[in-house]
């Protein structure tokens, strides 16, 4: 995890793929009855945040409104359809149009909805799938359009706007709308990119094994070969990325030179959504770009670059699935589900606010679009280190999970090390990874005391860190994975034990447990994410391409989205087809004989993620999900 969202309000770029709603008359603008739009589940502002007076009602606001999908059951049984073999509807997707208009909410609310806001002065504009309603306007044309009063707030050394009204607006559309978005504008989202917090070479003793890695080493290590073998370039495909962070083009053509990966020639198009946004995270967006784009060379590459608000983050969504232009879509930025539950509770986030995601996932489903997430690098403690140890905070030291990747229509990329071998000389350490592994740290625990680090200010960014899983507390345990062995039950090793309302941790010393657990369970499939088994990244300065041009090594599911959003590329160039939503099939295929899928199941903390691990005899772990994919094999199951 690195550095916050910095939230702002701005005015929206208005698409050009967006349709512009015409100006109504006064006499249909407004609704003698009104309905609240819930916002929160407390009275309460942000828990001490300090109320500095009121939003200038000339500050540029941008909103969106979010409508609730239509027969969402039913769309759940097609997106299955379409992925099951021998059903009519397999591998029919449905087109923007033919979403929006079996799914999308009623056009007549819609009309009613931008008729309203347009007597107040806002321009609205509609995406597509008619779910999505962004909105453009002053603080004061917004009061007055929801009968709220924005307020200028600080925290945790942000300043940003939010209100304690509920918004109320028109019976005639109201009853349609999900939640609104944008009238707080603050958020926790992270990258999911790591760098090594402490280098491991000290006094010339110096790892051995695969460090520094490069395209060609997952290539091996994964079994892609005889994809290109057979001639398959991802070629006619392309990759979107969605991301918070503004980037350099050139970098990811000079990585693929250095990298000896002869890819095609202007193949990466940027779209700045509502603005664009600025440099803070763009090592995030480069690496995405780098590694998508390394493992399908001949695939177009999109990146949708939205601001970090959460009107960014879903528009930026909402345009590339809209735009239904990319095969596979990656993400690498992620909120833990506590940090969203206590926005939630304090009034500055809506309570449907996952639902929004999942909603637009659902629709890339059906438009036969994979989507992909990071599934965090925090291991099975998702929020300890986004507000630290020492907050106070009731659950930020709970077993947790990330969002988005908690959509049960995304597939959530977990993360492994593999095997290498490290001696400390001046501590007379040995550490020995003699096979892949579920990444959880704890295999340098004894290293990290050793060099003073135990000390509970250091665990949450050293000692917490690993691949994301766990069980979800948003969303039900879909179908797909029921009856999976391995789901909803668990192996734990505890380290960890936290005080009475989960504020905080102390460590104790290990021992193995077992339960069961609810929900959606958490990642789907894995590949090598630790720092210390890393891949190289190279850039150049924010904003200069070309200046001090040169390479790092990060690690985290920020690379195993990506790899995966390319891989995707490379199997439906392979195969000449489009495989579509990814998690129905491969839990399928990971139930038979000659599953492509390789669970690591081994039982303890030489495989687990800070709590989680394997359990014998599965072919699901909270730790790693399905395990490690062989590819080739992948394709040929996706394929028949």
């Amino acid at each position: 995890m690195k550095n916050f969202w910095k939230k702002f309000s701005t005015v929206s770029t208005l698409s050009t793929m967006m349709l512009l709603t015409a100006v109504p008359s006064l006499t249909n603008a407004a609704s003698p009855q009104k309905v609240i739009v819930q916002q929160g589940v407390t009275p309460q502002v942000l828990q001490n945040a300090s109320v500095f007076g009121d939003l200038p009602g000339n500050t540029p606001v941008t909103i969106d409104i979010v409508m609730k999908m239509n027969d969402k059951n039913k769309l759940a049984k097609y997106i299955n359809e379409t992925t099951t073999p021998g059903n009519k509807n397999f591998r029919h997707y449905l087109s923007v149009e033919q979403f929006s208009k079996s799914y999308g909410a009623d056009p007549q609310s819609i009309k009613f909805a931008t008729t309203y806001l347009a007597f107040f002065g806002i321009k609205s504009k509609v995406y597509p799938n008619n779910l999505i309603i962004t909105a453009t306007g002053t603080a004061d044309q917004f009061n007055k359009a929801f009968s709220i009063k924005l307020k200028q707030e600080k925290y945790n050394g942000k300043t940003f706007h939010g209100t304690k009204d509920n918004p109320k607006v028109p019976a005639n559309f109201g009853g349609d709308i999900l939640c609104i978005l944008g009238l707080s504008n603050y958020s926790n989202y992270t990258s999911h990119a790591v760098k090594q917090p402490v280098p491991l070479t000290e006094n010339g003793s110096t790892p051995v094994g695969p460090l520094n890695l490069m395209p060609q080493d997952l290539i091996k290590q994964y079994n892609v070969q005889p994809l290109y073998d057979k001639g398959a370039t991802g070629a006619g495909k392309t990759i979107g990325i969605v991301s918070l962070a503004d980037f350099n083009i050139d970098d990811a053509y000079g990585f693929w030179q250095e990298a000896g990966i002869n890819g095609k020639k202007n193949r990466i198009t940027k779209t700045n959504v509502d603005g664009g946004s600025g440099w803070d995270g763009y090592d995030e967006t480069t690496l995405d770009v780098e590694q998508s784009g390394a493992l399908a060379p001949q695939a177009n590459i999109k990146v949708y670059v939205g601001p970090n608000t959460d009107t960014g983050f879903t528009d930026a969504f909402a345009q590339a699935i809209n735009e239904n232009i990319a095969q596979q879509i990656s993400v690498s930025w992620g909120e833990s589900e506590p940090g969203i539950q206590y926005l939630v509770q304090q009034q500055v986030e809506t309570p449907q606010y996952a639902e929004v995601f999942n909603q637009l996932y659902m629709q890339a489903a059906s438009q036969g679009i994979s989507m992909f997430a990071s599934a965090g690098d925090e291991g099975a403690y998702d929020a300890a280190r986004e507000f630290g140890l020492n907050s106070g905070v009731a659950n930020a030291a709970s077993l947790s999970v990330d969002n988005p990747a908690d959509s049960p229509y995304i597939t959530a990329a977990g993360g492994t090390t593999l095997p290498f071998h490290f001696h400390s000389n001046n501590y007379n350490l040995d550490v020995n990874n003699d096979q892949e592994r579920a990444w959880g740290w704890d295999y340098l625990f004894n290293y990290f005391d050793a060099r003073g680090l135990n000390t509970p200010d250091g665990w949450s960014s050293r000692y917490l860190a690993g691949g994301g899983g766990g069980f979800s507390q948003l969303f039900d345990t879909p179908d797909y994975q029921l009856g999976v062995p391995g789901v909803n039950k668990y192996t734990g090793v505890l380290q960890w034990n936290p005080n009475a309302n989960q504020s905080t941790l102390t460590r104790t010393g290990e021992s193995l447990v077992t339960g069961t657990g609810k929900g959606r369970n958490m990642p789907d499939i894995s590949m090598n994410a630790d720092p210390y088994t890393g891949y190289q990244v190279w850039f150049s300065d924010p904003g200069a391409p070309g200046s001090h041009y040169g390479s790092a090594t990060y690690g985290g599911t920020s690379f195993v989205s990506p790899q995966l959003c390319g891989l995707s590329a490379l199997i439906n160039s392979a195969d000449h087809t489009q495989v579509g939503f990814w998690n129905t099939q491969i839990y399928r295929y990971a139930q038979q004989k000659d599953s492509p899928l390789h669970p690591l199941n081994k039982t303890g903390d030489t495989n687990d993620n800070g709590f989680y691990t394997g359990t014998p005899g599965t072919v699901y772990n909270q730790a790693t999900g399905l395990g490690t994919p062989d590819i080739t094999a992948l394709a040929k199951k996706f394929a028949k």
